[in-house]
């Protein structure tokens, strides 16, 4: 049994230590539509801070674990499947959160792409890397706009230039794409004015490639929080079973009289 806990205890400080880096790299990335949100919404800055305090407490908790085997105090093992438990029940509630909750989430990502898209201006030093990073987005799911390519009418520079620019990040010729951010300007636009539908842009909005991207990764996001879940439901149930022995072993230590 010893052994088997000093496994676990050794794949919780992994497991700590991935869900540390996970929550740091959310802060830290600044090319990829986690970025775009980071940058944009508050809850998921803050979300990113708690998996950082969970993946730290998590390996304390690991740490904290092998102790208590090593040493046989049940006051550390007793610890350790509280803070596993309510680690636990917090990652259940949070999914539960968020798939009662998907529906608010869509508006609010909507809210913030249409706002970062009629927004859009590449001389604004200070919205510079949200600028860039939504670019980034774009370019790799080769979309445009979130919901589509038209959205981006609403931009205040666009509309004032009549049309006869586009989103460079949005195009699909290759010679754009070199630039990567900023407008292109239409070779050809009919009388000075042009509508999106004159842009040669991607057709595709951005929210069916996160959409078909969740879709096609969902097995992997569903194997790994089942991988956790089981990983901590098996500490959880060994921590109990070593309390048992050690209270067992008390006993048998009592002297007869």
């Amino acid at each position: 049994l010893h052994k088997t806990m000093y496994v676990l205890f050794l794949l919780f400080q992994i497991l700590g230590a991935v869900i540390l880096g996970f929550g740091i790299w959310i802060l830290a990335d600044k090319t990829s539509f986690i970025a775009v949100l980071q940058m944009s919404s508050p809850s998921l800055k803050t979300g990113a801070y708690i998996l950082i305090g969970v993946g730290a407490l998590t390996m304390l908790m690991g740490f904290l674990g092998c102790l208590g085997a090593v040493n046989e105090i049940r006051c550390l093992l007793g610890l350790y499947f509280t803070c596993l438990m309510i680690i636990l029940l917090s990652q259940i509630a949070a999914a539960l959160v968020i798939y009662f909750q998907k529906e608010t989430l869509k508006v609010e990502l909507s809210d913030i792409a249409e706002g970062l898209i009629e927004n859009y201006d590449p001389s604004d030093e200070d919205k510079r890397n949200l600028q860039d990073a939504w670019d980034y987005v774009q370019t790799q799911i080769a979309c445009c706009g979130w919901t589509g390519a038209k959205e981006w009418e609403n931009n205040e520079i666009l509309r004032n230039k009549s049309n006869a620019e586009y989103p460079c990040s949005c195009s699909n010729r290759s010679k754009d794409l070199v630039e990567g951010r900023g407008f292109c300007t239409l070779e050809d636009p009919v009388n000075g004015t042009a509508t999106y539908a004159d842009w040669p842009v991607h057709e595709q909005g951005c929210m069916d490639g996160v959409e078909q991207w969740l879709k096609d990764n969902l097995g992997i996001i569903l194997g790994v929080c089942t991988g956790v879940a089981v990983i901590e439901l098996l500490g959880m149930i060994l921590s109990i079973s070593l309390c048992k022995n050690i209270h067992s072993e008390d006993y048998t230590k009592v002297p007869k009289s």
